[in-house]
């Protein structure tokens, strides 16, 4: 049995960020990578150079502002861009779902909601509800599920570093919370938090007043398990040196390792 890596990333567009991708790929060798926010068009994602990088991919995206996509080196099959039958589609290209290395694995990039009780903050809640009927129409939490992404949600007031900075405001609302522990009462698990329940590490920071060098984050981008690979789990990491240098996304890679029975590439 070998330990299989599980990574999720906003990389807050692929364009400006892929040579940073590449480079971060060869250092950190995750073996299954979820991507948000790549703002591009499906005919313009660049399968051969993460071939070359030993990967097979997967996108789902119009060119716009959303866009997600999954990176595999071991197995990339049943390939479904949005949600499920019989569920309505996802007209804002925000999910991808695939088996790779017989775990059901979907990149998601939850809506940010904007402001609470608009329309914007409805189609959130919608939105995640659609989530929590797509596994369950397409996997059991029986089985290996990985659900990474972007969630936009804070879990707790220990994932922001001010609760009273965020009073009032999307990503830490009760309805929001409440919507993300339906995943987790249908069988997922915070894998990050799982592995460290009182550490106050965030994956989000405003390129705004200097932010990130004064650690005034968010902890939104979220590795989800089902137990049978959240009790596995050896290992997880918030990869602040990603957020680093020039021209970074605002978030930074999320990984974790699991000790899962597929043939991992050396």
């Amino acid at each position: 049995m070998a330990a299989v890596r599980i990574a999720t990333w906003n990389v807050n567009s692929l364009k400006v960020r892929l040579s940073r991708i590449e480079e971060w790929l060869a250092l950190a060798r995750p073996d299954v990578v979820c991507l948000q926010e790549t703002k591009i068009a499906d005919s313009a994602f660049p399968h051969l150079g993460f071939s070359a990088l030993g990967y097979e991919s997967a996108h789902h995206g119009d060119g716009r502002w959303n866009g997600v996509a999954i990176l595999s080196r071991v197995g990339l099959d049943d390939v479904l861009g949005g949600f499920c039958a019989p569920l309505e589609r996802d007209p804002d290209t925000r999910i991808i779902t695939a088996r790779c290395g017989g775990a059901l694995v979907s990149s998601v990039y939850v809506p940010n909601g904007r402001s609470v009780g608009s329309e914007h903050y409805t189609y959130k809640l919608e939105w995640i509800a659609k989530l929590r009927r797509h596994l369950e129409i397409l996997g059991s939490p029986d089985e290996p599920v990985a659900v990474c992404g972007d969630f936009n949600i804070a879990p707790d007031d220990i994932d922001v570093w001010d609760p009273a900075a965020f009073a009032g405001s999307t990503h830490v609302s009760q309805p929001e919370r409440d919507a993300l522990r339906t995943l987790e009462e249908w069988g997922l698990v915070d894998a990050f938090r799982q592995r460290y329940p009182d550490d106050r590490l965030y994956t989000y920071w405003d390129y705004r007043a200097g932010d990130f060098h004064e650690h005034r984050g968010m902890r939104i981008d979220l590795v989800m398990l089902s137990k049978p690979l959240a009790d596995r789990m050896t290992w997880a990491l918030v990869d602040r040196n990603a957020r680093k240098g020039k021209l970074p996304s605002d978030h930074a890679p999320v990984f974790v390792d699991v000790d899962f029975d597929v043939p991992v590439p050396a």
